[in-house]
């Protein structure tokens, strides 16, 4: 079998590196936990250099003037952005593009355009224990009478990232007949509130409240299995961001264990040392043989013994616990600067703790697995 990327692939990804080369993680604001200052905005440069590298229309189908690749090249774009924190909502707006290539018909072709230029940003309300648990939406969608399809909303949804800088909020809400269908909510529409909310890695989140909101039916998007589809590209991509995080930190360490002394040896050369290090590399190449193995199989569709949930949640189970051993290791081992908020490595650990309860923590996600499990056992286990 062949396990390497295509060209265009890791033309992404080279693209990506490049565009991501200039960004440092000593610019994000400190996290709430260090009482730091909170941004106001996310990197509005960085997110223009990514507009003209091309790299926010990648998912996006070519009709809509995108390059029209898939999850796996997403993926290898948010590995990079994880590695230097970056803040922009890259993984929404990519997971949004390709969702709505799909099933977004109408509707995903009106903002299409705008989204691969950079010119609309993009936010997802994707709350909930696991990001799909319907009883945990909270937003209800009813029919808006003589609106060609559309919708009235009324919910609520909490930690909603960049919704105050973001253009349209995309919004799942259970319908009456408990379907679940995407509302594309323009963040100052009539009915909609933000509360600010601020998240575990210093950025700034809102509590999203809709009343009475009105959407017609050029807002709407109802295809059949869009929401899980969505929900699943995020899932992804937050496992990648997590992998981009615990590489960078398992780089940090190992430069730094390799430059201090301790009885006129370097660090790196303890047992004690080298054990930690080497627990952390079996961890990093779990969470990326498992990264890969669910991306392809939301790229390629295909089949297996479980459906492609069970390898999300197993990739999601190993980013959870991966990356969060990975910075409580490197905090270990960098001793007094692990615990000195003016070091990078504070951020670090911050980002890691969001990304592993992002959409479901590892115990949620194991939970999920054991129902898939029970569900397609052979007849008689």
């Amino acid at each position: 079998m062949d396990f390497t990327f295509s060209e265009e692939q890791q033309a992404a990804a080279e693209a990506a590196r490049a565009v991501f080369s200039g960004v440092s993680p000593d610019g994000v604001p400190s996290p709430v936990l260090s009482r730091g200052p909170v941004a106001e905005d996310f990197d509005r440069a960085l997110w223009r250099r990514l507009a003209a590298a091309d790299l926010l229309s990648l998912t996006a189908g070519t009709r809509h003037g995108g390059a029209g690749l898939g999850p796996v090249a997403l993926c290898l774009v948010l590995r990079e952005a994880g590695q230097v924190l970056a803040r922009v909502p890259l993984l929404e707006a990519g997971a949004t593009a390709l969702a709505l290539t799909t099933h977004g018909g109408a509707a995903g072709a009106r903002i299409l355009p705008a989204l691969g230029r950079g010119e609309l940003v993009v936010t997802v309300a994707s709350n909930g224990r696991t990001g799909h648990d319907a009883a945990e939406l909270s937003v209800a969608a009813r029919p808006a009478a003589g609106e060609g399809g559309g919708r009235v909303l009324d919910g609520v949804q909490t930690a909603v990232p960049w919704a105050p800088s973001a253009d349209l909020i995309v919004v799942p809400a259970c319908d009456a007949d408990g379907r679940t269908v995407l509302g594309l909510v323009p963040r100052d529409h009539p009915g909609v509130a933000l509360e600010r909310q601020v998240s575990t890695n210093g950025e700034r989140y809102a509590e999203v409240r809709l009343d009475a909101v009105r959407l017609d039916g050029t807002r709407i998007v109802d295809a059949e299995g869009v929401w899980p589809r969505l929900r699943a590209l995020l899932t992804a991509g937050t496992c990648a961001l997590a992998l981009g995080v615990g590489t960078a930190v398992c780089r940090m360490t190992s430069a730094y264990t390799s430059k201090r002394e301790q009885f006129g040896f370097p660090l790196a050369t303890f047992q004690a040392v080298a054990v930690q290090a080497a627990d952390r590399y079996v961890d990093l190449r779990a969470m990326e043989a498992t990264l890969w193995q669910a991306a392809w199989r939301l790229e390629t569709g295909a089949g297996g013994a479980l459906p492609a949930d069970a390898d999300l949640a197993v990739a999601k189970v190993w980013a959870s616990e991966g990356v969060r051993r990975a910075v409580q290791t490197a905090q270990h081992l960098h001793g007094g600067f692990g615990a000195d908020t003016g070091y990078a490595l504070h951020r670090y650990h911050a980002w890691a703790k969001q990304l592993e309860l992002s959409l479901g923590p590892a115990a949620a996600h194991e939970e999920a697995l054991g129902d898939l499990l029970a569900a397609h056992a052979p007849e008689g286990y």
